[in-house]
């Protein structure tokens, strides 16, 4: 899904999903910014603490609804969601830039294909599904 999101040294990227931080590490190696959600307090916590112990500075950590992105540092020139939704979450569309990719597992849970959406410099979306795939649905905030 990194290769996928084909990653820039001056992207500012907003993961959704950050679980236990390997992936927010990895990807902050490769880009200049990784803003990072998640909805499960204690990962977040636990992720939060382990990238600063190992001095990954570029990476920031929120606990919410990934669902919701995180509007202050919008726009992003990459999103990557880590869970699936039935199709691309609004906000997501929303913070991500002209000239930005998304690349996400969509589709109802038996149908899901792995995605890249592009936002054209017109802020047109264009979608191409790529595989098929099983992830956890993408949780909200109720």
């Amino acid at each position: 899904m990194t290769d996928l999101l084909e990653p820039r040294p001056d992207d500012v990227v907003l993961e959704v999903g950050t679980g236990l931080g390997y992936q927010a590490a990895v990807r902050s190696q490769l880009v200049r910014r990784v803003w990072s959600v998640e909805i499960i307090e204690e990962l977040a916590a636990e992720a939060e603490e382990r990238l600063r112990r190992l001095g990954y500075e570029n990476v920031g950590i929120r606990i919410g609804d990934g669902a919701l992105g995180w509007r202050e540092h919008a726009p992003y020139d990459k999103i990557i969601v880590g869970a699936a939704a039935e199709a691309a979450p609004p906000a997501l569309l929303e913070q991500l830039k002209p000239g930005g990719r998304m690349v996400l597992p969509a589709g109802p849970a038996e149908e899901q294909k792995l995605t890249v959406t592009q936002k054209d410099a017109a802020g047109r979306v264009h979608t191409q599904e790529l595989m098929s795939v099983r992830f956890g649905q993408l949780e909200t905030v109720r």
